[in-house]
């Protein structure tokens, strides 16, 4: 797995994010973060039989990344950590839209 960035390393990557904007105008500013886990192509006859407790299989392995996305933008990967019940993502890396794409493919 990849090292944790520091967070200077973060802060580097959102002010390219935002282009010259002071970062400072933008603390108050709240982002919807989510994490994709996986993927998955299914036949439009599989989904419409699913119902509830079906279990949608995902093109992911135990030990890979997943990507970390900003109101649906691709910012970072990261890892999964599982602590006691909690789970959490640890930012392992900056990412880039078109890598976002790629994996997408």
């Amino acid at each position: 797995m990849g090292k944790a960035l520091a967070p200077n390393s973060i802060k580097r990557v959102l002010r390219q994010l935002v282009n010259g904007v002071q970062v400072s105008q933008l603390e108050a500013v709240e982002i919807d973060i989510s994490v994709i886990l996986g993927r998955s192509i299914l036949p439009m006859q599989q989904l419409l039989r699913m119902g509830r407790g079906a279990v949608i299989p995902l093109e992911v392995g135990e030990n890979d990344e997943v990507w970390i996305l900003a109101n649906n933008h691709p910012i970072a990967r990261g890892e999964i950590i599982i602590q006691d019940e909690k789970v959490s993502i640890s930012i392992t890396d900056a990412a880039h839209v078109y890598d976002f794409d790629a994996a997408a493919a």
